[in-house]
């Protein structure tokens, strides 16, 4: 029996909005990941904290607030700050095409826009996790 992976879900900036967060972070618990939602308002320091203290697997960000160019990459760094290079970052919300691929250079695994099916997070995320073990 292996151990079901750990994934961080985190709302970090002033975005107030966290009805998707909350949909994907349903998803991956029923699809059997250990979830924990970290809630609103969060800093990058504080996400890298909570996936370390939890021996996350993965960090999943939702962005509404159009800081994802700043967010992302912080979120990254300050995972590898704390020695947690290996854990995924991924994450959505309102973010144009036009700057995924920044983001993707920047420490991001995959971005998923609105109306992406929860099926299609929780194949890709067990894919990569994965293909890390």
């Amino acid at each position: 029996m292996t151990t079901p992976y750990r994934v961080i879900v985190a709302k970090p900036g002033l975005d107030g909005h966290d009805r998707g967060a909350k949909v994907v972070a349903r998803a991956l618990r029923d699809a059997g990941f250990e979830v924990i939602y970290t809630g609103l308002h969060q800093t990058p320091a504080a996400v890298a904290h909570t996936a370390l203290q939890e021996n996350a697997d993965a960090v999943g960000l939702s962005l509404l607030s159009g800081a994802h160019n700043g967010l992302f990459p912080a979120v990254r760094k300050a995972l590898d700050e704390q020695g947690l290079s290996k854990v995924v970052l991924f994450g959505g919300g309102i973010i144009p095409e036009a700057d995924i691929p920044g983001l993707l250079e920047r420490g991001a695994s995959a971005i998923f826009g609105p109306g992406t099916a929860t099926s299609e997070i929780v194949a890709w995320l067990r894919e990569a996790l994965d293909d890390r073990r």
